[in-house]
């Protein structure tokens, strides 16, 4: 049974076609979410801030460029920061920002989808 809910997002999906690339929604969470690994990496800073080498034992086959190249790219956009703690040996740990956590409901919603649809 089709709520008004549902068709309210439906016709929203429907109008976002139309918007040029950079303002559609969907086309701008893809931009972000952008891989695998970004997408795992911000699953894992939901649970709270980490280092570098929590993250890389958390992602078990990204390589460490990989994984720098996509923190780098988040703290680009604003989903992360990067905090360098004057210590000896210096630690850098790895936070979601507001935007950030703001994705959780995004990945809660690929989470459900991805359970009740197993390959």
């Amino acid at each position: 049974m089709e709520t008004d809910l549902d068709q309210q997002v439906y016709q929203e999906l429907m109008d976002a076609r139309h918007d040029p690339a950079h303002a559609c929604g969907v086309a701008r969470t893809l931009q972000v979410l952008d891989g695998k690994w970004t997408t795992l990496i911000v699953r894992e800073l939901l649970a709270g801030p980490l280092r570098f080498t929590e993250l890389r034992s958390a992602l078990d086959d990204v390589s460490a460029k990989t994984l720098t190249d996509r923190l780098r790219a988040l703290e680009h956009q604003g989903i992360l920061t990067r905090t360098i703690h004057a210590e000896i040996p210096p630690r850098v740990v790895y936070e979601l920002t507001e935007q950030g956590q703001s994705l959780q409901v995004v990945l809660h919603a690929m989470l459900r989808w991805g359970r009740a649809h197993p390959a």
